[in-house]
């Protein structure tokens, strides 16, 4: 067995095709960006929060791993994507000779991303819901005809600059937001992302944290 690491699932032509024909999949059904850009932050992310909590080193690689190829099951279709992308990982890390045990660990990870039916129930997962659901940001948004579009597209549009960050030494995974209000108010953020940021709130307790949501300077959690 290998180990396999971040970059070479990165480089992994499976991989890179899944998530840019994920992503113009759902830019054809009028979604906001999950490709190559959203992954790769996610995994950005995920990797830097455990190295702020100094989490074991190959945690933090098995987290990026999972945010690399957390929405690639969009392919399928959009629903149950969390768990057609868990299948398709596990084939893909299987090829690439991943130990079963760290397969495991990714696939739980990912098949758990979602709030609807999501926990988190390992280090890895923790990290990649917080890193998912921070990713609130107007260059997501496809739609360039504001006259058109709904709450969600309002919501990310609205949001100019997003930051996750840790404070280990006080406990806290903390999600700052600059939110434009003059295209949302704030409540509208919340009427359609309250149920993502109990999931983090969760994720980060998990991780023995505190979740905090920061926008516009303020503290709201």
């Amino acid at each position: 067995m290998a180990e396999v690491t971040y970059q070479m699932v990165r480089e992994d032509q499976e991989v890179h095709t899944y998530i840019v024909k994920a992503n113009e999949m759902l830019e054809a059904i009028g979604f906001t960006e999950h490709g190559l850009r959203h992954v790769g932050l996610v995994a950005h992310r995920a990797m830097k929060l455990m190295d702020e909590l100094d989490l074991p080193d190959r945690h933090r690689e098995l987290a990026g791993i999972a945010g690399l190829m957390h929405d690639m099951g969009n392919i399928v279709n959009r629903q149950g994507h969390g768990q057609s992308s868990a299948l398709l990982s596990h084939a893909i890390l299987t090829r690439m000779g991943m130990e079963p045990a760290e397969i495991a660990v990714v696939m739980a990870a990912i098949g758990n991303h979602e709030e609807e039916i999501g926990n988190p129930v390992n280090d890895v997962s923790a990290a990649l819901i917080l890193a998912d659901k921070s990713d609130v940001h107007r260059s997501r948004v496809y739609n360039r005809d504001i006259a058109t579009f709904d709450i969600h597209d309002r919501v990310n549009y609205a949001v100019t600059h997003s930051e996750l960050l840790a404070l280990p030494e006080e406990h806290i995974v903390r999600l700052k937001l600059q939110v434009d209000t003059a295209i949302i108010a704030i409540m509208e953020y919340f009427e359609i992302f309250l149920s993502r940021m109990v999931m983090c709130r969760r994720a980060a307790a998990h991780l023995g944290c505190r979740f905090e949501l920061v926008i516009n300077e303020t503290r709201l959690l």
